[in-house]
């Protein structure tokens, strides 16, 4: 329990250290590149962009800085010779390596936790609309969709609001119009868009000289697209894929019921659950590689080789998620796949080295 205790404390140091600095590295760097693109805006609206650039970058290099936190202590035990303390108390290294995975996976957790109800995963969207249009929520414009038979058109979608502008039904039967719902403005609740006030142009079903002609009518109250929220629908439409948990599942849900492809959000979903355990899974990889002593090991050489290997499998996850969300492939392949691999190689090393005493 001493063990665990000490290692758990220093490895969370280090990760806490190399967090920050990766962060602040990538936000200064950001901020020096965006200075006149943002000196238009408020001191106020620059203080957020940096909070949601902070809360992007976190999103991005929290699982890389938990596998260099342990490379880091690791180093720092070898040193100050604790490791081979512990292994003389009859510490095994299975012992030693238990407060990196536990630690690790902990974290991971409340990662994922993070992107269930919050929007810190479109933390990154709203930095671009501030750098952009010096407001962190920007109208998705000319969104044009089909939902259950019907073509929807938004001119404005405010998903925070839930509000939408200059709204167009159209709905079409045996391949041909049948009637254009036309609204200035519609409101999301209780799981209906609602419209207060429309005209409802219906076409005749005789095209013939004696028909009545367009009709035009006036309907008060009317409810469209049942359970399509305004953020869900923002992001499903403008093929975005930084979903939140819940905006995932509910969008699958909803799409799958209209044979509508999903890949994009399931890819959102496995880089959330999926993606950010490659890293208990290197970190035993990498773990057993390294003596326990100094005598044993030219730390430089082994620090600058683990650093590169976890860097290089970082990139290379990242850029497999970046194929997936792109549709190059398919999400089970970029994203599920080189984790399953890596765990393999993982358990395969724990339970060769699980009883050896170093």
């Amino acid at each position: 329990m001493l063990a665990f205790k000490y290692i758990a404390l220093h490895y969370l140091k280090y990760f806490l250290i190399i967090l920050t600095a990766l962060v602040l590295f990538v936000v200064g760097f950001d901020y020096m590149g965006s200075a006149q693109e943002l000196a238009k805006s408020s001191a106020n609206l620059i203080l957020i962009y940096l909070v949601y650039k902070s809360f992007s970058a976190i999103d991005i290099l929290l699982p890389v800085a938990l596998v260099l936190a342990m490379i880091s202590t690791k180093i720092y035990l070898i040193r100050t010779n604790a490791l081979v303390s512990f292994y003389s108390l009859g510490y095994s290294r299975v012992d030693v390596l238990r407060p990196f995975v536990f630690v690790a996976t902990a974290v991971i957790i409340l990662f994922i936790a993070l992107h269930t109800w919050s929007n810190f995963a479109r933390s990154e969207e709203f930095a671009k609309n501030i750098k952009k249009n010096s407001q962190y929520l920007s109208p998705t414009r000319d969104l044009f969709f089909a939902y259950k038979g019907k073509y929807i058109y938004f001119s404005e979608l405010l998903p925070l609001q839930e509000t939408a502008k200059n709204i167009r039904v159209f709905s079409v039967e045996n391949g041909s119009l049948k009637e254009v719902i036309v609204a200035k403005s519609a409101r999301y609740r209780e799981n209906y868009w609602f419209i207060k006030e429309a005209q409802i142009i219906q076409k005749p079903h005789d095209l013939s000289l004696a028909s009545p002609g367009i009709v035009v009518t006036k309907a008060n109250d009317l409810k469209i697209l049942e359970g399509f929220r305004p953020k869900m629908l923002d992001q499903v439409y403008e093929g975005k894929v930084n979903f939140t948990i819940k905006d995932a599942i509910d969008a699958i849900r909803l799409l799958d019921q209209q044979n509508i492809n999903t890949e994009n959000i399931k890819s959102a979903l496995y880089k959330i659950f999926i993606y950010p355990f490659f890293v208990p899974c290197l970190i035993v990889i990498i773990f057993f590689f390294v003596p326990m002593s100094v005598r044993f090991l030219n730390v430089s050489l082994f620090t600058f080789g683990a650093i590169l290997a976890t860097l290089l499998t970082w990139g290379i996850l990242f850029f497999l998620i970046k194929l997936a969300n792109n549709k190059v492939i398919s999400s089970e392949i970029g994203i599920v796949a080189p984790v399953i691999i890596l765990a393999l190689l993982a358990l395969f090393q724990w339970h060769r080295d699980r009883s050896s005493p170093s």
